[in-house]
Order: structure tokens, then sequence, then C-alpha cells
């Protein structure tokens, strides 16, 4: 049965949020990487989600011993075993990604799927480069769509450039090469996020990236350091509300304990650009920089947004609210990647924002945004997370009702009980 939400109108608000949902990128490198540890590693705040919690459940499946107490996570493990099971990677595009370069060279055979959105959604972006260095990976359609199956083994040392900037296709082929024969070189046309970098550097593994973009990887010679991380706030998370601040008129919001890695920070610069006023306070910064944000209110205005698009890929749904309640036209360009994401969310964001009565150009790699007044609306989520949860920010400036909101469990369940703290919500 659909879930539907509505939501009313905000009045002016100030708020101080120290419980944004942990990132969910860095949680499920968190579970996947310890299996390359030495020892116990220890993780603490991970996004206890639907997705990140069936990749938790990926790595028992694949021999590790994982012991949760509510608040730490530990996962000891001697290395990734063959699986008698099918590995369900639930909603999660991210973790079916990364654990096809990570299967590809572990010894066994593993067969990866999904719910039915995620078997839907293309694969080949990280099969096809995969299989072009040697690993054995086979699908629907030619190994397009899920269920996935993977026979790994050892891959032989690969130079490959690829065309697109995908953190996702990056860290599939950082992680199949860390058990290569040899030195192993990967260059993107732009740089992605680099959190899987930052991490395995920070285990101790020998990897390097240059000015050219070329990621160079040594093969590991037997298991890294053990982890012991505490996963930060998660910026695309926290960009929902500072959304909501942005076009609240007299709102304010302070969100603590966000990474601030310049690659997913992306967003919040661009906000700021519009007009709203952020500030960031870093507090410490070991595998990854983190700190607070402060986002308060200013009347926005148009931007152009066509450079960095991997770095705030996930937060454009959201951006595309601030820009239907700014001053002038705004458009977004070479984000044709968001036709692949959980929805195609170029086809859904200009659905909802005509549905609201914002005057919107579909184009075949973004979209035109006039702003104007959001008017209230019945929008369908389609399964999706980041549009269900942007529209519903949406709605504090004229009210709306949204459709297919049980998804936001997949990647921040407490965002209702963040969202009454600013305005009248009702689920049914």
């Amino acid at each position: 049965m659909r879930q539907i939400a509505t939501v009313s109108p905000a009045k002016p608000f100030s708020l101080k949020i120290d419980t944004i949902a942990p990132d969910k990128s860095i949680s499920h490198r968190s579970a996947m990487f310890a299996m390359l540890g030495e020892g116990r590693s220890v993780i603490k705040n991970f996004l206890r989600a639907e997705d990140t919690l069936n990749t938790l459940q990926i790595v028992r499946h694949l021999g590790a011993k994982v012991e949760d107490d509510g608040e730490v996570i530990t996962v000891s493990s001697e290395g990734i075993a063959e699986s008698s099971q099918v590995l369900d990677c639930g909603n999660s595009g991210t973790g079916m990604r990364l654990f096809c370069g990570l299967l590809s060279s572990a010894d066994g055979h593993f067969v990866l799927t999904g719910d039915k959105y995620l078997r839907s959604r293309p694969m080949k972006r990280v099969t096809e480069p995969l299989r072009a260095i040697g690993a054995k990976i086979d699908g629907r359609k030619n190994g397009d769509l899920a269920p996935l199956c993977i026979r790994g083994g050892s891959l032989k040392a690969f130079s490959y450039e690829s065309k697109i900037a995908s953190a996702q296709v990056k860290s599939a082929m950082i992680l199949a090469a860390l058990h290569a024969d040899g030195i192993c070189r990967y260059k993107e046309p732009e740089r992605s996020r680099d959190h899987t970098e930052r991490m395995l550097r920070g285990m101790g593994a020998k990897i390097a990236t240059d000015d050219d973009l070329v990621t160079t990887v040594e093969p590991l010679d037997g298991l890294l350091r053990p982890l012991h991380i505490r996963v930060p706030a998660d910026p695309s998370s926290a960009f929902f509300f500072a959304v909501a601040a942005a076009i609240t008129p007299q709102s304010d919001v302070v969100l603590e304990g966000v990474t601030l890695n310049p690659t997913r920070i992306e967003a919040f610069e661009a906000l700021k650009k519009m007009g709203a006023n952020i500030e960031y306070e870093l507090k410490e910064d070991k595998y990854e920089p983190i700190g607070d944000i402060r986002v308060r209110y200013a009347p926005l205005h148009s931007i152009e947004v066509s450079e960095r698009i991997s770095w705030l890929i996930d937060e454009l749904p959201a951006l595309a609210v601030a820009m239907a309640c700014a001053e002038g036209e705004s458009v977004v360009k070479n984000a044709k990647e968001l036709r692949v994401k959980e929805s195609d969310r170029i086809a859904t964001v200009v659905a909802g924002l005509r549905a609201c009565g914002i005057d919107v150009e579909e184009r075949e790699d973004g979209y035109r945004i006039k702003g104007g007044e959001l008017q209230p609306a019945v929008i369908d989520s389609h399964g999706d997370h980041r549009i269900a949860m942007s529209f519903l920010i949406a709605g504090l400036r004229s009210g709306m009702k949204v459709e297919d909101v049980q998804c936001i469990n997949t990647s921040f369940p407490n965002f209702f009980e963040l969202l009454e703290k600013i305005t009248k919500v009702s689920l049914a």
C-alpha cells in the first residue's frame, strides 16, 4: 500500500539539528571495507536504513562476523567467502555497483539482486568497464540489469579511461584493482566524489590521484588496517533542511556533524551562490573533514548549474525546489545521469514542478526553471526517496501531498521526525 504524506506551509523557524541521518555513502563503504581490514573494525553512527542494513547483511553472508549493540557495529573478517545466498541490495545502486567491483576479484560465484526498482536500473556503466579489465559478470540484457552473476577471480593489471565522472564506477574499479596482479590506473574526465580513496588510504592502501585525474592503485599484499570510524551526517540528507531554511523567510538552521568533504558540499555552494547565507565550521579531520553548516534565509536568485555535476547529482532535485522559489530563470545542464537514478529524476522533477504551477522546460540533460509561487499539488514520488523528500520540502511554502513516501526509509528514517519540528505532517 502506498503511503501518503501531507505537509502544511511553515512559519519561520530556528533549529539546531544533530540527528541528520548518518552518511549513506560512507556507511555502505564502512561495512564493505571492513572486510578488507585485519582484525576488528569499529563503526559508530552507522546509518540504520534499509539500504545500508542490506549491505551489512550481505557482509554477513560473505563470511564476516558482525556484532551490533545498537550503538556500535563491529566487523571481523578473514577475507571474502563465497555465499550460498543471493545477495539482496534492496534499493541501493551504490551497494550493487560497489559490490560488483569488490566481488569481481574475490574467489567464488556471487549473485546480486535488489527490489523491483533496482532491478530496472542500468548497471552497464559498471559492468562494462569491469568486463573490459577481465571481470566475469553477466545478467539480464547482457549484464545491464540485475540479477547479476559474478564469477570472481584474479584480475590483470589495467589502465582504464572512463568517459563519465562517477564515484560509483571509480569505486568499483578501485576495489577490483586492489586484488589485481599489478599496479592499476583509472582516469576520469572530471573529479568525482572521493570517499573510497580517502577511506582506503586511511586503512593503509596505496592509492594516489594526480593532477590529470589519474588514480593509481597498488595491489594489496595482505589485509589493511582495521577501520575505526564515526560516520558523519550525510550532507545529501542535510541539504533538504538547508533548502527548507533557504526558502522559508526569517529561518535559520545549524546542521551539526556533517562531512565537509569538498566533493560533497557543492550543492551548498550552489545555494550560497543563489544568495542563501551559508557558513561552515570545521570540527575534525581524519578519514573525512567533519563540521557544522549554518544556513539562514535570504532572497534567492537564479543560477546555472553545469559544472561539477557529479559533486551534487543527488542534491539536484532539492536544489530544483530552491530554483523554483528564486527570482529569474535557473538552468541545469550536463546532468543526463539524473535519468538513471531511482527514477528518471529529470522527468519526475519537471512533472512535479509543473503540477505546482512552475514554468519548467525539460531538456535531455537537465531543465530550465523559472522561479514563481509554488502551488499545492499531489506529487507521485515514483518510489524515489529524493523526489519524495524534495517535494515535501517544497510544501513548506505552499502545502503539499506526496504519494509513495515509504521509500524515504531507504536513506533517511528520521526525516519526518525532523520535518515535524518545522511544520505539521500527516501520514496516511
